[in-house]
């Protein structure tokens, strides 16, 4: 799959994906918001309503499902009931499984890694964080979890919750287009060293 997507269902953390979307939006990068389902409204865990860019039949119509680079991301926020709707969702399951094992990155912050990218295939040995409870799903598949705001392993990107978004954002932001594109929005944003 080529591209960055950033995905939303009903109940998601609206900080964590406004936020992340945000910082990439400003770094350079085109992601896209995509609802889960067909409908382009989805709201969010505090009743915040967003819009999202494609609905699940436009990013189908769209995607390429036939490979992935390392610059390619899927990113899942977390929020509850959203990060159990993702987690659900067996199309999107297979889609992000896909993704990953063809080089792709898969990003999650919150809940969302450890009920959504604990079921990626390969997470052995990767070094992972994400909200407090939530790492057992993390280590029970061989993971390694570390209470740091946001970590990147190869082509797993995780962070722990909302208070971590800008920071999740600059971890996909560097990993994709480097370190001068970080202190760029770092600097805009006014982030002290």
């Amino acid at each position: 799959m080529k591209g960055s997507y950033l995905f939303l269902a009903e109940g998601f953390e609206e900080t964590e994906a406004l936020s992340t979307l945000d910082v990439l939006r400003r770094g350079g990068l085109k992601v896209s918001t995509v609802s889960i389902n067909d409908n382009a409204e989805v709201k969010g865990s505090h009743s915040i309503r967003v819009i999202a860019d494609l609905t699940w039949s436009a990013f189908k119509a769209e995607g390429d499902f036939s490979g992935a680079s390392s610059s390619d991301v899927l990113i899942f926020p977390g929020g509850m009931p959203g990060t159990k709707n993702l987690a659900a969702d067996s199309a999107l399951i297979e889609i992000m499984k896909a993704h990953y094992n063809a080089g792709g990155t898969v990003a999650a912050i919150c809940a969302a890694p450890g009920l959504v990218a604990s079921q990626l295939d390969d997470i052995k040995g990767k070094t992972v964080t994400c909200f407090d409870g939530f790492e057992e799903y993390l280590e029970n598949r061989g993971a390694v979890y570390t209470k740091k705001p946001a970590v990147a392993d190869g082509n797993l990107i995780t962070a722990r919750g909302a208070g971590c978004s800008i920071d999740f954002g600059l971890a996909i932001l560097g990993h994709i287009l480097g370190t001068e594109a970080v202190e760029k929005v770092r600097k805009g944003l006014q982030i002290a060293d």
